[in-house]
């Protein structure tokens, strides 16, 4: 994997930083290769896809799954598989033995769009450094701990996640599908306190459920389009649907880390995706 890694990125961190995450995708993925004689191509093409993604950026690779490989032919969408096989609780229990820090890195890193080093940097608030310091721990934690739990038994994240789905979808549509208050309001604390991307701070479901309806009013809607869920932690992700008159009203997308306190929603912080850039047109520059 690392003979494979080098030879493409012709850099010792890069290699390095690519086979650690293709490590975690495949341990993550054991469940889909059919063919055990096969590891080894299927372990290199992880490592190519991701290679070449890093190669696009020079960024730290968002992990990925191999898209090209030939045992992958006809696959679905790599999230819904995961959803069904048992490989899935084994990693989520190794990942809930991390330390709060250490989880909410890796499970940015590894289960949503949110997984570049720059953007789990701003969403944990701290600086680069410190998130591949804890990305490494992640790694080197779970090596040692997923094998001694292989055989055992672990909690359908599964059903959670699903549950956590239906709770999202209900909050993002609130405001269209005129759902009351008190539908949503026993899994919140009261005075929730939710962070905005800017800094602001809304206190209370109510407060949050006013932004939507404002933006809602505006035109703007929201789909939802993925949710990881864990004891204590949950995130979702949304694209926003703006009206065709107003095409730049909210960014393309948002990002929301929601914590728990007795079992209820005790703090939310949201992050919006970056707006792409401008594309310049080169006869009106003239």
């Amino acid at each position: 994997m690392y003979a494979v890694a080098y030879s493409i990125l012709e850099s010792v961190p890069d290699a390095e930083d690519v086979c650690q995450d293709a490590a975690i995708i495949a341990m993550s993925r054991l469940g889909d290769l059919r063919d055990p004689s096969a590891v080894g191509p299927w372990l290199k093409a992880i490592v190519r896809n991701n290679c070449r993604m890093r190669l696009r950026t020079r960024l730290p690779v968002p992990a990925g799954f191999p898209d090209d490989s030939a045992m992958m032919a006809g696959a679905d969408d790599p999230a819904e598989i995961i959803e069904r096989h048992a490989t899935r609780d084994w990693v989520w229990d190794g990942l809930m033995g991390l330390t709060p820090a250490v989880r909410d890195a890796a499970i940015l890193r590894y289960f949503t769009q949110l997984n570049s080093y720059q953007e789990i940097a701003r969403v944990c608030d701290v600086p680069v450094g410190t998130v591949r310091s804890r990305l490494s721990e992640a790694r080197r934690r779970l090596a040692g701990a997923l094998p001694a739990t292989a055989a055992a038994r672990h909690d359908d994240v599964g059903a959670l996640t699903a549950e956590r789905r239906e709770e999202a979808a209900a909050v993002l549509t609130a405001v269209s599908c005129f759902t009351p208050l008190s539908a949503l309001s026993e899994r919140w604390w009261p005075d929730v306190e939710i962070t905005w991307p800017t800094g602001d701070l809304l206190v209370g479901l109510p407060a949050l459920l006013a932004v939507c309806a404002s933006d809602y009013a505006d035109g703007v809607q929201a789909s939802l389009t993925n949710v990881v869920a864990g004891p204590g932690l949950t995130i979702w992700e949304n694209r926003f649907i703006n009206p065709p008159e107003d095409p730049d009203h909210c960014p393309p997308g948002a990002t929301w880390l929601l914590t728990e306190a007795e079992g209820r929603i005790r703090s939310v912080r949201l992050f919006h995706a970056p707006r792409p850039a401008p594309v310049c047109d080169p006869e009106h520059s003239r």
